[in-house]
């Protein structure tokens, strides 16, 4: 039995082990605009990478605006040589729900715009407008602060010139929060993203961020107002720190400071009211946050409220200590509002108890995020984009069609509800003709499947026309005129029954027009193969000549190699035979001394044999010679 009890607590021990070594640190990225090494900035030595992950801009000196701003020396910059939109393409952000914010900078140079306006977008939805003098606040206009769900492994922050100086970044900041944080209800999460408008510290005397509130690092450091700016005169402040009783305890998320200290409204004004200036017609979503920390409120019923929001009460007879469960502990109450006009004002109308009490105010606006453009034709437009060179001025960074208010020059776009996406089908005169465009046409266009009109004319384009144009079937203007494009005209061209408008005049085009495209003459289309000199066909252009198929064109060319290839053959055979004869000769030259003198030696010895033989024949026929 005990060794089963012992059994049991180890492997109880290795559970919660595993529980605590799977739970991983929240994603943190910071990034100092401009540098070209990390910095660590006072007075808690937080450290910002150095700069990448950029489509473009200059790096330049630059300071801070405000105090609010990291103090950093660097920043980049985006003229608008460098295109309209230019952005930071962050890559590998693990899937979850993040902070992201963008600081501003300004230019150390006299010469430049010290005070630049332009539009700011993430994952392609508009966010932020700087508006005018926005470099002369301590407030949340020198940087922007959104929440949003990231899901496909990037976070793309872009930045749209107006026309109004240029874009000037000092620093970004990505920092990964509780998946619950600022939970609104049935519209939050993926779709749909919250920026910070006002954040207001309702007892605090001066302005800080959360890093000196000790901020809860699932929320990185979050900047509070003071109320100075917004209470009213005979507002009194009051804090833990100046009583005898305990910190008050703050939800997740919430750095607990804020609760240390509140605001109270007075017997000369009971109310406690707030208005700020908002952007119209536009939903905010408003967070009230309360503790109850006054030393003369100890128990339930002693102070109650009316809490309304332009005019309507939103959360009536509001009781801290009963909802909140005690004194000394955290009260957070949430709404989201559509506001047509242009203030925002909350009213805190005590009715049991003197007094009205609140520790922080929390402002956001709601946005709608944008339907993004289809992955597979944003490919498509980047190979267009790398294979013709598009020079920088076009920009084509980020989104092709959104934020709608900044689609890519040249490029129109349609929204497809079937897919739930943004396609292209245009790319138009306006955009890309006559742009000094080089390089060539790729087979990647083929990807932008719902193209009805392209306008390439009066550029640079070499190569031939790719086949796979012809598989966008809902082409209708083809306009490639006034280029070096070269070869024939795919035949696959002449499936695009759609097409109205062809002008392929101006280049280096030769071969037999397609017949399909031919008969589509007599069916009001409206054609130009001028300026072509090898092209014929048609009315209008020279006769063509035998007209031989691609397969009969094969097939010449693989008979001309047997051929080429048999008469290498006969030549190689012939002069290897000839080399053997040659060498054979030359044997037979070095050898001819020693061959005549065994030649004469041969003779001399069947002479010789001869003579004996026809001696010997000749004493046989005399007979024994006589004796003497």
């Amino acid at each position: 039995m005990l060794r089963f009890h012992c059994f049991f607590l180890f492997l109880c021990f290795c559970v919660g082990l595993q529980l605590v070594c799977s739970r991983h640190e929240p994603y943190v990225m910071r990034i100092s605009c401009g540098a070209r090494h990390d910095v660590h900035t006072a007075p808690t030595k937080t450290l910002w990478h150095k700069d990448f992950a950029y489509t473009g801009g200059i790096p330049f000196n630059g300071t801070a605006p405000s105090f609010i701003a990291p103090q950093l020396t660097t920043l980049r910059y985006f003229p608008l040589s460098e295109g309209p939109e230019n952005c930071y393409n962050i890559k590998r952000v693990p899937h979850g729900h993040y902070s992201v914010r963008i600081f501003f900078g300004m230019i150390e140079e006299p010469s430049f715009d010290n005070e630049p306006l332009f539009d700011v977008s993430v994952e392609g939805t508009l966010v932020y407008t700087l508006p005018s003098g926005w470099s002369n606040h301590d407030d949340e206009q020198v940087f922007v602060e959104t929440l949003i769900f990231l899901d496909d492994g990037t976070a793309s922050l872009c930045f749209h010139s107006t026309g109004h100086g240029d874009p000037a970044i000092l620093a970004i900041e990505i920092l990964q929060v509780d998946d619950r944080a600022y939970y609104f209800g049935a519209d939050f999460g993926l779709g749909t993203i919250i920026r910070t408008v006002k954040r207001l510290s309702c007892g605090a005397q001066e302005s800080m961020f959360d890093v000196d509130y000790s901020g809860d690092h699932w929320g990185g450091d979050r900047f509070w107002s003071s109320i100075k700016t917004f209470g009213q005169n005979s507002d009194r402040r009051i804090s833990t720190k100046n009583s005898t009783k305990s910190t008050s305890k703050a939800p997740n998320f919430y750095p607990g400071s804020i609760y240390q200290t509140a605001l109270l409204s007075t017997d000369n004004e009971p109310e406690l009211t707030y208005t700020m200036d908002i952007d119209p017609n536009k939903k905010y979503s408003v967070w009230l946050h309360f503790a109850e920390i006054d030393p003369s409120v100890t128990s339930v019923g002693q102070r109650v409220m009316d809490i309304s929001i332009n005019g309507d009460t939103v959360f009536p007879a509001v009781d801290i200590v009963k909802m909140a469960g005690g004194v000394n502990s955290a009260l957070v109450l949430n709404t989201t509002i559509l506001v047509s006009g242009r203030t925002l004002t909350i009213t805190l109308q005590p009715k049991n108890g003197t007094y009205a009490i609140i520790s922080a105010i929390e402002i956001f606006e709601v946005i709608i995020a944008e339907s993004k453009t289809s992955l597979d034709e944003v490919r498509g437009l980047q190979s267009l984009k790398h294979a013709l060179g598009l020079p920088l001025r076009l920009g084509w960074n980020g989104d092709p069609c959104v934020p709608q208010q900044h689609p890519w020059s040249g490029a129109d776009c349609q929204f497809d509800k079937t897919i739930n996406k943004w396609v292209i089908d245009g790319m138009y005169v306006s955009g890309l003709d006559n742009q000094g465009l080089r390089g060539f046409l790729p087979n990647e266009i083929s990807r932008l499947r719902h193209l009805q009109s392209i306008n390439l004319s009066g550029n640079s384009i070499h190569g031939p026309i790719p086949p796979a144009l012809g598989t966008v079937t809902t082409l209708e203007t083809l306009d490639l005129s006034y280029n070096f494009f070269n070869g024939s005209i795919p035949d696959s061209l002449g499936q695009l029954t759609s097409l109205r408008t062809l002008n392929l005049n101006g280049n280096s085009l030769s071969g037999r027009i397609p017949a399909a495209l031919g008969g589509r003459l007599l069916h009001r289309a409206k054609f130009n193969f001028t300026d072509n000199a090898g092209l014929c066909g048609i009315p209008g252009l020279p006769t063509c000549g035998t007209h031989l198929t691609v397969g009969a064109k094969i097939g010449i060319g693989l008979g001309a190699c047997v051929f080429v290839l048999l008469i290498a053959t006969c030549i190689t055979c012939w002069w290897k035979r000839r080399q053997n004869i040659l060498r054979v000769q030359r044997i037979a030259a070095r050898d001819a001394p020693y061959a005549k003198s065994r030649t004469q030696f041969n003779r001399d010895v069947q002479m010789a044999r001869s003579f004996s033989q026809e001696h010997t024949r000749t004493a046989a026929e005399n007979g024994p010679p006589l004796l003497t």
